[in-house]
């Protein structure tokens, strides 16, 4: 039996209760317990959204990497409302329902190259694991059973199921699960800002350097045992790293010559975020999977999928061969529906277009904050961009451990959000301030954003 607490000072009803009762994900509940108040959002419209007294904040993360098309898109909810109605939910173990052959089509006939397969999931962690899992079956069935193995890289984010986890490149997001799932490797990811400093002034060089160190642990492992390499387009954690010219070409060129299924994690990069419905098809290379979530409902459902290769599916055609894999919720006829409904408005409201017409102002926009001395670095593409924190840019001297506990943990994630700007400070690789808004805005939001972080950031440099 449960009691009502009674709020403490400052908090109200719900934010008292989400305290006493809500276990939020990577959230410290000390600084709850310890009276802070935990906010409590009520309502979005477009590209803000409002908490419980009234203040409204532009949604700079697209809710977590997911709003595409804004808060608010009665369209999207009504084909929800219409699909539960008619059908609420049926498996597809076995069987199929109108909405879910119907986005299979349409996000097979929207991915690169042969990719025609899709799988669904329930969100972008499943996505990753049933990529695994596939490659795995996938070499066993075709007499290679000694190739499981998998590359990935450095700081990057790719779920937190036991497999997802095992391949995400985040010490610390791992080492309280540990022992994970064996057999992972990692490499040096695409942080040009970062790169050795022989290769600073050369992108393409240096891109080359990161694709050749994954041919380098092919290699080291023995080529027979490794399955697959992932990568995200443009990789999420450590804020923002953009492929260098080249790189996915020679990422590419390496997973054929090895016999290596390249895996496009996509569970952020894809629904317009880089500016077309997959950002290896902006890129122009085709992978054997890609991964995807978030944006294909536009947040307004769970909704994931593997979308995999002609040449994956082959062995599940004949005699018993099956995928020995599956979760409730594949395919869920409401969570179709919505994903049918977004993908209706982004051709309607050229949604990509919008994105490549407005990257490079954005991008400008952001850059101004380059004048601080606070602010070593903007990078990204799309609409996904992000600014490393220094404490000196002639350097590029990073924050101590005690400046980013004190400055980006305990002062700008908060004020950020009191100032009107919902986006992530973050330090899982460098400390960085990310932003990821919603695909609709333009020019008169990209330069809230930039006054908002503007103030935030001087006074974050002068708290250093």
């Amino acid at each position: 039996m449960t009691t009502t607490p009674t709020p403490g000072p400052g908090a109200t009803s719900l934010a008292a209760r989400a305290r006493d009762h809500l276990w939020m994900p990577f959230t410290r509940h000390s600084v709850y317990e310890e009276g802070g108040e935990v906010p409590v959002i009520v309502r979005g419209e477009g590209a803000y959204v409002w908490d419980e007294a009234g203040r409204r904040y532009l949604d700079g993360l697209s809710g977590l990497y997911a709003v595409q098309l804004g808060h608010g898109r009665t369209e999207i909810a009504e084909a929800m409302a219409r699909q539960a109605a008619e059908l609420a939910f049926f498996p597809i173990w076995s069987y199929a329902h109108p909405r879910a052959i119907e986005l299979a089509e349409r996000l097979a006939d929207l991915a690169p190259g042969d990719l025609n397969h899709v799988f669904f999931t329930s969100g972008g962690g499943e996505a990753v694991e049933s990529a695994w899992k596939l490659a795995k079956q996938y070499y066993k069935i075709v007499g290679q059973p000694n190739k499981h193995k998998v590359i990935s890289r450095s700081i990057a984010y790719h779920g937190t199921t036991q497999g997802a986890l095992s391949i995400t490149g985040i010490p610390g997001a791992k080492e309280p699960f540990e022992p994970l799932v064996p057999s992972t490797i990692k490499v040096p990811n695409t942080n040009a800002y970062r790169a050795p400093e022989t290769l600073q002034d050369d992108e393409k060089a240096f891109g080359r350097w990161a694709a050749d160190r994954i041919a380098e642990a092919i290699e080291f492992e023995g080529p027979g045992t490794v399955a697959a390499v992932f990568l995200e387009p443009v990789q999420n954690a450590g804020g923002c790293f953009p492929p260098p010219p080249g790189y996915l070409e020679r990422v590419r060129e390496i997973c054929d010559h090895y016999d290596v299924l390249m895996v496009a994690d996509e569970t952020i990069t894809a629904f317009g975020r880089i500016g077309d419905t997959f950002a290896m098809g902006r890129f122009g290379v085709t992978p054997d999977i890609i991964t995807c979530a978030k944006g294909m409902t536009s947040g307004y459902s769970p909704m994931g999928a593997m979308i995999a290769s002609e040449r994956l599916f082959e062995p599940f055609r004949h005699g018993s061969e099956m995928f020995l894999h599956g979760f409730t919720w594949c395919g869920h006829p409401v969570g179709a529906a919505a994903a049918l409904a977004n993908l209706d408005i982004f051709e309607r409201e050229g949604i990509h277009a919008h994105v490549r017409a407005n990257e490079e102002p954005f991008r400008r926009t952001l850059e101004r904050l380059l004048d601080l001395p606070i602010v070593g670095d903007v990078r990204g593409a799309g609409y996904f961009y992000a600014l490393e924190l220094v404490q000196d840019k002639a350097t590029r001297e990073t924050l101590s451990a005690e400046q980013s506990e004190r400055v980006l943990r305990n002062y700008l994630s908060t004020a950020l959000f009191d100032n009107g700007l919902y986006c992530r400070a973050d330090d899982r690789g460098e400390p960085i301030v990310q932003i990821c808004p919603p695909l609709i805005i333009g020019q008169t939001e990209f330069d809230e954003i930039e006054q908002i972080l503007r103030a935030v950031l001087t006074e974050a440099w002068a708290r250093l």
